[in-house]
């Protein structure tokens, strides 16, 4: 058996040192244990309402000056966590003009949301945080020390049954709750104080904290005696005379029952020995007539089993199925007893028979051991009564023990709901006093200029909720008022800001001009576009600045409420052209015009690359449709030539002169489709590390060879000194454009020279290398030439068949542009002001154009 139930140490119920089967009550143990259990009980109940006393000390103080809106539960859990003052924080500022000196410096610093207005001594907030930090930390500590008194009672591991473990774990639930009771007298002092003082809301709070305790005290005082009363009366009934007198009876019957077996087994036993021994000379040497005996002698008496056998354990005789006492062995204490001549009874626990051992008178050292089977239903039943008996009688001895728990247990509970109503009494305390003090400090807030300042409505309290709608109701009134003005202006300098930054990032020109047609507003990038200063716009009349601007601007007058728009080209101090996308609307208040906001963008480029898109198509096509027929009518004519010229006796060089014409002119139109079908179909380029020097020296080698009469310079190539990523095919192909159209240039010169009269200049071209910035390269080639045309923009000349030579295709310049774009580079009609610095290089009275290459190329798409 286990001689323990759950819920107590086995050591609280019996002496340690007593057999479990006397369980003998041990009083002064149980009364020992009992009073250590009662006492961690008492400890824990103590720090539970430490916990809420102090935290109910605390309520009163909740912050009325906040700068934001906190619920009544969050505005709680930050009291606790940081602490609050001495005193309220309305007397504060009414003494020191500070705001809420319960919250710390570095949680304002890390909780920026949790932050008040005004500002306390840091030290006397340092003082009161660590007093509300410390309670906190001794209501978790007797939290877990209860909880850990508790498993060391009922020997939970890893504790165990060590009392000295118990004694230790109490002295810390005194220490903790001695200290927590300090604390709470300190705030009970304070309390006690604020009240002398006349706090708003601090008398009114204790007395509704008192009233409520006493009222939820008393019938949870009712409740706790009654169900301890309710408990005794009802478990008196279990140990009533009757049921224990139907509890003894039972174990008697079944204890009678068992008896009369061993009796009948006794006097069976007794004369089957004494036959036995009357037939001793019979049987004595014979054991066939041994056998039959002990088998007639069992069915005789219903025995199930017998034998009989001498010391040394040897069977003489058996009678039927009797093996399993051949292996069941007497026990020792048995063969003593039958010995001295007894009968001995043996029942086991777990045994379905009865055994009984004697010894035979007639023979040495033989004994005669019979068994008899019992029925074990009968023995379960028995087995049930006595187990029952025996906890009933176990129960009647621990019930002192079990009322003193149960009760114990009710008052714990009676406690918490105590607790729970105090609680709530605290909350509606608060509920009712926090209004009042918070519509003085608003008051007081309003009264000092701080119109934002508003009661928080009461959402359960109907009337406080009325009075806090009606107060902010009257604030609201006053700040609105006070506050139009500054929000118009506020809105104002918003606009104003937005319009500037949005003028500012935008990549459009914008003016605003008014009725009489002034500048009142620009943007930079109205300034870059009309090439002027901005500063210089404002004030001056839009048609003094862009006459151009005038015929859409009287057109746009013509349609108020919808914009006009028109494209415009406008001439650049350089004789270029640039053409702008102008929009213009009206601006109208009511019927009447008060001026207008004039945009427009540089379009160019983007016509410039609508025309390139165009031209390529085009390009396409003709390269198509032309370079198919070109060789067969090529081949034709230089067969007609071969074979007829022999045979044409009439005019023979007329037909030479035909042939010969045709032959050159499809040379002629084939190098267009040549042209053609590189500007359209431009291939990427193969990009890999060279020497720019070299690759620009070859360009030039069969340049020079053909024209003699031309001088070649080459500054900054020598081998080895620039080097840069680049396709040397497309790069040489750039150069020799470039270097073509400049020997075109200065033959057309000296032709024009000779024409005049006057002796032709020799042609010069000059090549110069150079880092140009910090991570470019620039290629400037000059000549001595006509020069670029001066009635075209540099964009217009890079554009696709523009051209101003007799026999030009006009796809030199625009495949060199397509070629530095592919490299991400630039191409440059103009020459660079740097170079004018240079010695040698002030006077160029040709063209001069620049290739500006990156030393790291990244390749872009072949947008053709």
């Amino acid at each position: 058996m286990v001689w323990r139930s759950s819920g107590f140490p086995a050591s609280m119920r019996y002496c340690l040192g007593s057999p479990p089967p006397q369980r003998v009550p041990c009083p002064a143990a149980a009364i020992n244990r009992l009073k250590l259990f009662i006492f961690s009980i008492l400890s824990r109940i103590g720090a539970n309402f430490s916990i809420v006393a102090f935290l109910s000390l605390r309520v009163y103080k909740r912050p009325c000056n906040s700068q934001i809106s906190l619920s009544r539960h969050t505005c709680e859990v930050i009291l606790i966590l940081i602490g609050t003052s001495r005193q309220s924080p309305c007397s504060q500022r009414k003494s020191k003009g500070a705001g809420l000196s319960f919250l710390s410096g570095h949680m304002t610093t890390r909780f920026p949301f949790l932050a008040f207005r005004g500002n306390a001594d840091a030290d006397k907030r340092r003082s009161r945080t660590w007093q509300t930090r410390l309670a906190i930390a001794l209501a978790l500590a007797a939290i877990v020390s209860g909880f850990a008194t508790y498993a060391a009672l009922t020997e939970a591991p890893p504790f165990g049954d060590d009392p000295d473990i118990v004694i230790w774990l109490l002295n810390i639930d005194l220490i903790i709750l001695l200290s927590l009771v300090g604390l709470i007298a300190k705030r009970l002092v304070s309390l006690w104080s604020g009240r002398k003082r006349k706090l708003a809301g601090s008398r009114l709070h204790v007395r509704l904290v008192y009233t409520f305790s006493v009222l939820a005290t008393v019938p949870v005082v009712i409740m706790t005696v009654f169900s301890a009363f309710f408990f005794h009366f009802g478990v008196q009934t279990w140990f009533s005379h009757r049921v224990q007198t139907a509890v003894n009876e039972s174990q008697a019957v079944a204890q009678a029952y068992l008896e009369e077996h061993q009796q009948v087994i006794r006097a069976d036993i007794l004369a089957m020995a004494n036959d036995l021994d009357r037939q001793v000379t019979l049987i004595i040497s014979d054991d066939q007539a041994f056998e039959q005996i002990m088998e007639t002698q069992s069915m005789l008496r219903n025995l199930s089993e017998a034998i009989v056998f001498n010391s040394d354990g040897h069977v003489l005789a058996r009678a039927g199925l009797s093996f399993l006492l051949e292996f069941e062995e007497a026990p020792d204490h048995a063969i003593k007893e039958a010995n001295g001549g007894e009968v001995v009874l043996m029942t086991g626990e777990n045994d379905d028979r009865i055994r009984a051992l004697v010894k035979l008178r007639s023979f040495t050292d033989t004994y005669l051991f019979v068994g008899r089977t019992v029925d074990p239903k009968v023995l379960s039943h028995l087995a049930n009564t006595r187990k029952a008996a025996e906890d009933y009688a176990d129960l009647q001895t621990r019930y002192s023990g079990m009322q003193i728990t149960v009760t114990m247990i009710f008052v714990v509970v009676g406690l918490l709901l105590l607790m729970a109503a105090i609680w709530y009494g605290l909350i509606l305390a608060r509920q009712l006093v926090t209004p009042i003090s918070t519509l003085i400090t608003v008051s007081d807030r309003v009264r000092a200029g701080d119109l934002t300042a508003r009661v928080p409505e009461q959402e359960m309290l109907e009337e406080f909720d009325y009075l806090a709608r009606s107060f902010n109701r009257m604030t609201k009134q006053i700040q609105e008022q006070q506050g139009e003005l500054i929000q118009a202006n506020r809105q104002l300098d918003q606009r104003r800001r937005f319009t500037e930054a949005v003028l500012e990032g935008v990549s459009s020109g914008v003016l605003g001009v008014d009725e009489n047609g002034v500048i009142n507003v620009a943007n930079n990038s109205a300034a870059e576009l009309l090439s002027r200063e901005v500063k210089d716009l404002p004030g001056k009349n839009i048609s003094l600045i862009m006459p151009e601007f005038k015929g859409i601007l009287i057109k746009a007058h013509d349609r108020p409420g919808k914009i006009t728009q028109a494209e415009i080209s406008i001439g650049e101090k350089d004789g270029s052209k640039k053409s702008l996308l102008v929009r213009v609307a009206i601006e109208l208040i009511g019927e009447e015009d008060k001026g207008a906001i004039i945009t427009f963008d540089d379009i160019t480029e983007l016509q410039s690359a609508q025309r390139k898109a165009a031209w390529a198509d085009v390009a396409r096509r003709i390269a198509h449709e032309i370079k198919n027929p070109l060789t067969p009518i090529q081949l034709s004519a230089e067969r007609l030539k071969r074979k007829y010229l022999s045979q044409i006796k009439d005019d023979p060089q007329t037909f030479e002169q035909c042939t010969d014409t045709i032959i050159k002119h499809v040379g002629d139109i084939g190098h267009m489709v040549n042209e053609f079908s590189s500007f359209a179909r431009m291939p990427e380029p193969v990009l890999s590390q060279e020497d720019l020097g070299v690759h620009i020296r070859d360009a030039i080698v069969l340049q020079q060879q053909a024209h003699h009469e031309i001088s070649f310079g080459l500054i900054g190539a020598d081998k080895g000194t620039i080097k840069a990523s680049f396709d040397p095919q497309q790069i040489r192909q750039a150069v020799v454009n470039i270097v073509q159209n400049a020997i075109d240039s200065i033959d057309a010169r000296r032709k024009q020279d000779s024409e005049v009269g006057k002796t032709p200049e020799p042609g010069r071209i000059d090549i110069l290398l150079s880092i140009y910035g910090e991570d470019e390269i620039a290629v400037v080639i000059t000549d001595n030439g006509l020069g670029l045309p001066k009635n075209e923009s540099a964009a217009r000349l890079a554009e696709p068949y523009v051209t101003h030579k007799p026999k030009g295709t006009g796809l030199g310049l625009a495949i060199v542009k397509k070629i530095m774009e592919d490299h991400g580079g630039r191409l440059l009609l103009a020459k660079p002001k740097w170079l004018s610095s240079l010695k040698g290089w002030e006077d160029i009275g040709g063209a001069s154009v620049t290739l500006v290459l990156p030393l790291k190329t990244e390749i872009k798409a072949n947008a053709a």
